[in-house]
């Protein structure tokens, strides 16, 4: 696979307007368009995305099966999240929630998180073990965003810094978007409510 046949899609786990999450993803996009992928925002505002309900399938549950097959066209996936009490926001679970293997195993996954305050470490911990869990291959390199008032000034990173690292994250995306997937883990045998939803 070339460069130029990667797709990047990032699912932007926050629903605010003036979402620095999702404008920390724009930025990782841009980079990995410029690395030579096509690239593509999944914003969860534009989709109906009811609360996750194993007895419901997942064609009977608004928009989830459309998004699931942008999830499951992307070569590389970007999950981007804004910490919310140390961990990652409820609509980018819900996301998840209705796509499993079928969307996430052997694929390659980038993580991004946004905090008010400190390090959201627990927010990329979080993520990456649910996607080790349904067998994707996470980037070692991730973008944490501390102090996200103070990071952005009229839509520009204000630290250098931190912009590389996010964009940093966009070349990634495209660099290991063919790897070799790792063996599945131990807890995708046990992970069972993700399949066939």
């Amino acid at each position: 696979m070339s460069d130029s046949d990667v797709h990047v899609a990032a699912l932007c786990g926050s629903l605010r307007e003036e979402s620095h999450t999702r404008t920390a993803l724009e930025a990782t996009l841009s980079a990995a368009g410029r690395a030579g992928a096509t690239t593509e925002l999944l914003d969860l505002r534009e989709y109906n995305l009811p609360l996750f309900d194993a007895d419901r399938d997942r064609e009977d549950a608004g928009d989830a099966e459309a998004l699931a097959a942008r999830v499951r066209d992307a070569d590389t996936i970007i999950l981007g999240s804004p910490m919310y009490h140390g961990s990652y926001a409820s609509p980018l679970k819900t996301a998840i929630d209705y796509c499993g293997f079928d969307e996430f195993a052997d694929k390659t996954v980038g993580l991004l998180a946004v905090s008010g305050g400190a390090f959201p470490v627990t927010t990329l911990e979080h993520m990456r073990s649910v996607c080790r869990t349904l067998n994707a291959w996470v980037i070692p390199h991730e973008s944490a965003i501390p102090n996200a008032s103070a990071a952005f000034e009229d839509g520009e990173f204000v630290d250098p810094k931190l912009e590389k690292r996010v964009t940093t994250l966009g070349r990634r995306a495209v660099q290991y978007a063919a790897i070799e997937p790792d063996p599945d883990t131990f807890e995708s045998d046990q992970n069972v409510g993700a399949q066939g939803k």
